[in-house]
């Protein structure tokens, strides 16, 4: 038991580091990884790993997006020596962010979703001057990440005229979803522009298709503060599922929403009291399974740091009713008992083994981004 955070228990997981900081160099520029991503297609059983490079740990030193290929193989991953850049994933001066991917299954395409920004120009910036400078990007691979498309700018064709009305957007970060309907998501939040005397209160909301990805299209934004998030389908005992999100705040706590209609929009957001929120507010991971596919009834698996107000003692947490608020359990699994941030939760796909690609170090979060596996028996 962790005396720090009661309910909670801590176990050493191996950790794979899959991207590290860089030396200082005499030109003053940490290399630093940050914004972990992480999907498994089960076609290739192959993990992809994406982050972004940053010259420095600051967000606005953000610059190309880096992907670490493995593949699973009896109870473990072999990752390839290196990382590589993802060089199409690039537009002149603007600096690749928040890597979003979701697999499309009947066609076996790999969308990653990211945003790109203006060199030097940061969210606040953004924000302060209610104009929006974030672009919509996608590209796509047909092999499990060997090759990719050339870069999809959807900006113009999907958000359109009520750009205008944004200070500010990003996807994600981490997964998205394809639901059981064949519905792609990718998980998004908007600061709407703001009057002079109001502060800006980001929302969050999806980006959609029906078509296996050819169009895509605006969900409604959750009515309530809500920003960095994450979505999974929740399906019954009858087969009926909703769309549901765990989003970052500023309130202290998780919020969370559910969507009656694939995402198109989403109910009262409400506030997950057991799910604490940290610091200022932390990325956090949310992936629905199976546990009996005879049932095909979901459970919820979350993964965040867990100290109130430092990034550190980054823990999963398990919810076996997920149509219910109050459904989280309240004993957590610590997987990572140091400096830790934003993180991925992937499904192995038999059931038995999860992974979590996490930004993790010794004395800070941002040291590096390490890669955990670990069994459902071990949450449980």
């Amino acid at each position: 038991m962790d005396k720090t955070h009661p309910g909670s228990k801590s176990r050493p997981f191996p950790v794979t580091t899959l991207f590290k900081q860089e030396p200082q160099t005499s030109e003053n520029m940490q290399v630093t990884y940050r914004i972990p991503a992480l999907i498994y297609i089960s076609d290739n059983r192959a993990f992809l790993a994406f982050a972004e490079k940053r010259r420095t740990a600051n967000d606005t030193d953000a610059d190309v997006l880096v992907m670490r290929k493995g593949i699973w193989k009896d109870g473990e991953v072999e990752w390839d020596s290196s990382h590589e850049l993802l060089s199409s994933a690039c537009q002149p001066n603007r600096r690749s962010m928040n890597p979003c991917p979701v697999y499309e299954k009947e066609s076996k395409t790999l969308f990653l979703f990211f945003i790109t920004v203006p060199v030097g120009v940061s969210e606040h910036k953004q924000i302060q001057n209610n104009k929006n400078q974030a672009r919509l990007c996608y590209l796509t691979s047909e092999d499990a990440g060997k090759t990719w498309s050339d870069i999809t700018d959807l900006t113009e064709d999907v958000i359109g005229e009520q750009e205008k009305d944004w200070a500010t957007f990003a996807v994600g970060p981490g997964h998205g979803v394809q639901m059981k309907g064949g519905r792609l998501i990718i998980p998004a939040y908007v600061y709407p522009c703001h009057s002079l005397n109001c502060e800006p209160t980001s929302r969050a909301f999806t980006f959609y298709s029906d078509d296996k990805g050819s169009t895509w299209h605006l969900g409604k934004r959750v009515d309530g503060e809500s920003n960095e998030c994450q979505m999974a389908e929740i399906i019954d005992d009858k087969g009926n599922g909703k769309l549901y999100c765990n989003a970052r705040s500023v309130s202290g706590h998780r919020v969370e929403a559910l969507s009656e209609n694939n995402g198109d929009a989403f109910e009262k957001l409400s506030s997950a009291r057991k799910l604490t929120e940290t610091g200022h507010g932390c990325h956090g991971s949310v992936l629905s399974f199976a546990p009996d596919r005879a049932t095909g009834r979901t459970w919820l698996l979350y993964c965040h740091p867990t100290h109130p107000s430092k990034r550190t003692h980054l823990a999963v947490c398990l919810n076996k009713s997920p149509w219910d608020a109050s459904g989280w359990e309240d004993r957590k699994l610590i997987i990572y008992d140091g400096p830790s941030g934003y993180s991925d939760l992937a499904h192995c796909g038999d059931g038995e083994y999860f992974a979590c690609l996490m930004e993790c170090g010794g004395i800070k979060e941002v040291e590096g981004i390490g890669f955990v596996l670990f069994k459902l028996g071990d949450v449980i």
